[in-house]
């Protein structure tokens, strides 16, 4: 077994609103092992897409390159549009290297709801992906449960929407497209996908992701 531990603290600025939760970066990052299109941030892999996608929604030029000027610059993006950053898996075992959350096993979660209570101007958590064996909802809701927290659906479409009950406070909770490319088949089966690619043949997986969150940013 290979241990893939998560190679990031949480980024959480003074007064964030938003927090952006997902699993943990492929095993390179945590091997330092990162190509040169990599940033050495979160979700800095050259193949995701939540970059763009910020890009897009706050009108903000990113670099994509392995230097600490790209990751500053996603910093600060963060912190202006007050975004945090806590995945929700600390540590997990693989048989392989490689970074799907279906081969996570023996995984070690942080502790996200009493973050939630440290930061109590957090008033949405944003999964990156949905509900599916081992990805942030998922584990997510297995954390809330084991420790009493309900939690009450109040959308069941994608993206579906929980709300959370802490004590004093409810924090929104938005199961987002996963911003990763595996996830293009999924969207291709999306009715509003298809409904705006028929109207547009132009359409593209990046502008559906860009439409979906810029509601929820």
């Amino acid at each position: 077994m290979i241990t893939h531990q998560h190679p990031y603290p949480p980024f959480i600025p003074d007064g964030a609103e938003k927090l952006i939760v997902g699993t943990l970066p492929p095993p390179r990052f945590s091997r330092g092992e990162l190509f040169p299109e990599d940033v050495d941030f979160c979700y800095g892999s050259k193949y995701g897409l939540l970059w763009p996608i910020l890009e897009r929604i706050y009108d903000y030029q990113l670099d994509y390159e392995n230097t600490s000027k790209s990751i500053e610059q996603r910093k600060q993006l963060l912190a202006r549009n007050r975004i945090g950053i806590c995945d929700m898996v600390e540590s997990c075992e693989r048989e392989r290297m490689e970074a799907s959350d279906l081969g996570m096993k023996n995984v070690v979660l942080r502790d996200l709801p009493e973050m939630l209570v440290q930061h109590p101007s957090i008033e949405r958590v944003l999964f990156m992906g949905g509900n599916s064996k081992n990805g942030p909802e998922y584990l997510f809701q297995k954390q809330a449960k084991e420790l009493s927290l309900r939690m009450n659906l109040v959308r069941r479409e994608s993206p579906r929407i929980h709300v959370l009950e802490l004590p004093g406070r409810q924090v929104e909770c938005v199961s987002l497209i996963s911003p990763s490319s595996a996830a293009n088949r999924s969207i291709g089966g999306h009715p509003v996908y298809k409904k705006m690619k028929a109207l547009n043949p132009g359409y593209t997986t990046l502008d559906f992701r860009i439409s979906q969150f810029a509601e929820f940013f």
